[in-house]
């Protein structure tokens, strides 16, 4: 067998449909987009538009409320934290900027926020924006400490 000998199977491979190539073609002069109108047109695209029937997504009810100054904190878990320090990635105190420059956390946003998922040994001191109380026990519970920061108000 050689390279010019080689073939797929007899129907596996279909020519496409070559549309506006004349009355010939089965799909000559309006190219199967009927008569006039918006939508034979190039170019157009109505999306969500139902012909002038009220769009369901304008027929849905709107619900809740979208707080415009609403705080969002980088999230770490007390596992991770203890999985860095046994690497030795994290040494002494921790602080958000520690935690950026080991690449635990990626960016502080508004600032970071630690929750209680896993298990913390580390005798350790952490200051953080925020946490949630059980990782603050278990902090404790371990022998370290966490502070809090002062929050900066939006206000200012």
């Amino acid at each position: 067998m050689r390279l010019n000998e080689l073939h797929d199977n007899p129907g596996a491979t279909k020519s496409k449909k070559r549309i506006a190539r004349g009355p010939g073609s089965g799909k000559g002069k309006t190219a199967g987009r009927g008569m006039k109108g918006q939508k034979s047109r190039s170019g157009v695209a109505i999306k969500g538009y139902e012909g002038g029937q009220m769009p369901l997504y304008q027929r849905l009810p709107k619900r809740g409320f979208t707080k415009p100054n609403r705080k969002a904190f980088s999230v770490v878990n007390l596992g991770l934290i203890q999985k860095f320090i046994d690497e030795g990635k994290l040494t002494g105190d921790v602080t958000e900027d520690s935690l950026i420059a080991s690449g635990l956390v990626r960016r502080k946003l508004d600032g970071i926020r630690v929750l209680a998922k896993g298990a913390f040994t580390a005798k350790v001191s952490i200051t953080v924006t925020g946490a949630s109380g059980t990782a603050k026990a278990a902090v404790e519970a371990a022998g370290g400490a966490l502070t809090l920061l002062p929050t900066v108000s939006s206000a200012e």
